[in-house]
């Protein structure tokens, strides 16, 4: 098991918390923590990069599906990057990468087009 560890800068289009390790049942809860504290103004985007993601299983999809709720909320958008390939697999089997924007790394899904569609 590789412990979480997420680290946010902040993008002109909003924040970015880059999360390394694993995301799990057992560190789903410290994720969802650090999402409640985050600042996410209205109409900001929230990307994900998932670069250095190790491991996710249901209970952490389900966190990524609470960053999306949190966005939407806040009246804002959300947007994974650099998804690993067994995690992407994961949500074209589940049919989330309808429902995610996903792009190759950070600086793509905050370029100035990106920021502006919004999340399914």
């Amino acid at each position: 098991m590789t412990p979480l560890t997420i680290t946010s800068c902040d993008a002109t289009t909003g924040p970015v918390l880059k999360i390394t390790g694993d995301l799990d049942y057992t560190t789903a809860a410290e994720f969802r923590r650090v999402l409640e504290e985050l600042t996410l103004p209205a109409g900001q985007l929230l990307v994900l990069d998932l670069a250095g993601l190790e491991f996710c299983d249901s209970s952490g999809i389900s966190a990524l599906l609470t960053a999306r709720n949190l966005a939407i909320e806040r009246d804002g958008t959300i947007a994974l990057a650099a998804v690993p390939a067994n995690t992407a697999r994961i949500l074209r089997i589940v049919g989330l990468d309808r429902v995610f924007s996903i792009y190759p790394d950070s600086a793509a899904a905050t370029a100035g087009d990106a920021a502006t569609r919004r999340s399914a």
